[in-house]
């Protein structure tokens, strides 16, 4: 098992303000977890004596266990930017599965978990509270808790799922080529019909694929923007696949809540 910390992906906004409010860690799980677990993932933070902080997040097509005091589930995928409010000190444990990595252990569609988180205890047997106690202790190293993460995980091992590996391609794909903008493409790269590609990305991973395309090109915009690479918003929206700068205006504000002018501004 490696517990190598890994990199921070896409996704949290304005990744350098994030990084004086909390202590985010990202580690691998056991060799075993990895066709379906993507990494764990704990936040820390102290903030007493300052004002709460609102986190901002545009969501990857995973879905994640959050255990968090009082407040431990299971989370589908966000078609939309979510806020977590960073208040006082505490901590967080999450575990993020790959897309479409859940669904061997929930064996039912992922889309109806949307809008209904659901607890930990009909996948792991363990009520939040127990989970809570185990992940979240200040006094547990972030490797401890990765390695208690494994052994609860893998007494729930499920046999690994050749659909689940070919979700992960289609998803890394997309990640990939930031121009990609329909689904038919996927469809002539992956050679695969339209309809079957939509009810595999809802069972497996609760998003269709049009969503999933278009949370990844806004993530790159959003992250090019933090790190101050935008140029001309009609220069940025072709470099995306976007035909005119008006749909991606649109798209942007339906995922990040702000225009892309605003966000720039609200940046500086």
């Amino acid at each position: 098992m490696s517990q190598k910390p890994i990199q921070p992906a896409m996704g949290i906004l304005r990744h350098t303000q994030a990084n004086e409010k909390f202590r985010l860690a990202r580690l691998q799980p056991a060799s075993a977890l990895t066709p379906f677990i993507k990494h764990y993932w704990i936040a820390q933070w102290n903030l007493d004596g300052q004002a709460a902080y609102d986190q901002e997040v545009v969501p990857n097509p995973c879905v994640n266990l959050v255990v968090e005091r009082g407040n431990t589930f299971f989370y589908a995928p966000s078609a939309q930017k979510y806020a977590h409010r960073l208040d006082g000190s505490g901590a967080v444990f999450g575990v993020k599965f790959h897309p479409g990595g859940f669904y061997p252990f929930l064996r039912d569609s992922v889309s109806g978990l949307q809008g209904m988180p659901l607890p930990s205890s009909p996948i792991l047997g363990l009520a939040g509270a127990d989970l809570e106690q185990q992940l979240l202790s200040p006094e547990i190293s972030d490797e401890d808790k990765a390695q208690i993460a494994d052994r609860l995980f893998m007494n729930v091992l499920p046999a690994e799922d050749p659909q689940v590996s070919f979700i992960r391609d289609i998803v890394s794909y997309i990640a990939e080529h930031k121009e990609l903008s329909r689904v038919e493409q996927l469809c002539t790269v992956f050679d695969c019909n339209i309809r079957t590609l939509q009810r595999s990305f809802g069972q497996y991973v609760g998003l269709s694929p049009k969503t999933v395309i278009r949370l990844y090109r806004l993530q790159n915009a959003a992250e090019a923007m933090d790190k101050g690479q935008s140029s001309s918003l009609t220069d940025f929206s072709m470099e995306l696949g976007y035909h005119d700068q008006a749909h991606f205006i649109k798209d942007f504000k339906a995922v990040i809540g702000l225009t892309p002018e605003q966000y720039i501004r609200l940046k500086i």
